[in-house]
């Protein structure tokens, strides 16, 4: 069995799937600040499987230019991780104290990236437009989600060749699927550029970005656009179904906004594919809020009719396949 282990920023989710990638149990951390203690608590409730389990697996958020695939965990790839870090400076380290924690197990360790679906995108498309000595920082588009992208692609049989997918959730982005491969994605540098979110800003002008600054700070700016806007910026919570049940002119305003940015963002994304062939929604939102799907996709009609899935979101059980797959190598 694998335990595969995500490590949020603030939150540690841990789930155990048998080797047909069934779930066994399945548990969520919240409000964690100390990350080597939510592990510990983890096993205690897991403590009954922990004699049946062959490896772990964990969801790394930045694997920077390098790390493009999954990975057995060895000194050299933990450090190529924690050389990350300042791409990652919430996730990376969580991540980290994970592994660190699970090592007296003594059991293989791996890990899945968050950027690494996104390794395929163009150097065209993923290319910021600024000098060199600037790009050999690591400033460049990565994009996120890729490990719900890669669950929904095994989830939709026959596969569409152009095929527009939208992880909405409290962090919110899409994803042009071309062959089955990203050619482009709404996230960039970090998860904050993009689709209006839960309670990121989404894409801004760099320049409004340095006038906040110039008046907050470099760290209340950064509070500012990654936990104070998006949705609550605009109507005071990034619970969606308590927005589409209000009827006031804040709720009506931040689910247009939602759903209009969506729909800008994809039609850059059609322009890399050529076309549109189908499109997912995956996620909190783009499984279970029906309207505003409805919504996007009204948006979008003048394309003609296609085809919509909504697949339900399985990145730890996309971790535990990468995980089965690496096991099974020599």
């Amino acid at each position: 069995m694998i335990l595969v282990i995500n490590a949020g920023s603030s939150s540690l989710k841990a789930a155990i799937f048998a080797p047909d990638l069934t779930t066994v149990t399945h548990l969520n951390i919240t409000a964690v600040t100390d990350h080597a203690a939510a592990v510990a608590q983890a096993l205690v409730t897991l403590a009954p499987h922990l004699p049946h389990l062959t490896a772990i697996a964990h969801r790394v958020v930045h694997g920077g230019a390098t790390l493009t695939d999954p990975v057995r965990l060895t000194p050299a790839s933990i450090a190529a991780i924690r050389a990350c870090i300042p791409l990652a400076p919430l996730h990376n380290p969580a991540n980290l104290a994970a592994i660190e924690a699970l090592t007296h197990l003594g059991l293989p360790q791996f890990a899945s990236f968050d950027t690494a679906f996104h390794a395929s995108i163009p150097t065209v498309a993923s290319t910021y437009a600024l000098p060199a000595t600037e790009r050999s920082h690591g400033l460049r588009r990565y994009g996120f989600h890729g490990l719900s992208y890669a669950s929904l692609i095994g989830q939709i049989d026959p596969l569409p060749s152009r095929l527009l997918a939208f992880h909405l959730g409290n962090g919110a982005s899409l994803c042009a699927i071309l062959h089955g491969q990203s050619v482009a994605t709404s996230m960039g540098f970090s998860p904050t550029d993009g689709l209006t979110m839960g309670s990121r800003v989404g894409s801004i002008d760099p320049m409004a970005v340095l006038d906040i600054a110039r008046r907050h700070g470099i760290p209340e700016t950064a509070r500012l656009l990654n936990h104070a806007s998006g949705l609550i910026g605009l109507a005071g919570t990034n619970d969606m179904a308590s927005l589409l049940a209000r009827t006031d002119a804040y709720a009506r305003f931040a689910i247009a906004h939602f759903c209009h940015h969506a729909a800008c963002h994809a039609g850059a994304a059609i322009i890399a594919m050529g076309g549109l062939d189908a499109v997912a929604f995956t996620g909190g939102i783009g499984e279970n809020a029906a309207q505003i799907r409805d919504r996007i996709m009204n948006h979008l009609a003048f394309l003609g009719p296609v085809p919509v899935h909504v697949i339900k979101a399985a990145e730890e059980r996309q971790i535990a396949r990468d995980a089965l797959a690496l096991l099974s190598v020599p």
